[in-house]
């Protein structure tokens, strides 16, 4: 057992350097590639200033494709609101959550009262067709 936990402590700290290394040696070729010098910290500065002066940064968190605008016809609260209440009279409302994923079941109606349900379980109980405990895995 000692032996197992070892070999994978010893292959996990193998891929870790393996890794590092890897990663250093392919952002050297990439600078020498493409002719450029790395970038000093102060000419970074001087860049993040410039584009934060012309108001070019993207504020933190918010990096990817911008917001589209919205479309279709503008309405207000109140209409919103109304809709909405005429919506739900109507019963064309989703319920809450993903309403396209879920589709409610079918409602059925019972023919049997539950006092005949209940007596036609007992019934199958007392001969032994309903299982129970461990024999119902079989």
């Amino acid at each position: 057992m000692v032996s197992k936990s070892l070999f994978s402590a010893v292959a996990v700290a193998l891929i870790a350097t393996a890794s590092q290394c890897a990663t250093a040696q392919t952002s050297t070729p990439e600078a020498a590639a493409q002719g450029t010098a790395p970038v000093t910290r102060e000419q970074r500065k001087a860049d993040t200033a410039a584009a934060n002066k012309a108001g070019t940064l993207t504020p933190a968190g918010q990096g990817g494709p911008g917001m589209a605008a919205p479309t279709g016809t503008p309405m207000t609260s109140a209409e919103r609101k109304t809709q909405a209440q005429a919506d739900a009279k109507a019963g064309n409302m989703a319920g809450a959550g993903d309403a396209a994923a879920h589709k409610p079941a079918p409602k059925t109606t019972s023919t049997k009262t539950k006092s005949q349900r209940k007596a036609e379980t007992a019934a199958a109980n007392k001969s032994g067709t309903i299982k129970s405990g461990e024999g119902s895995f079989r």
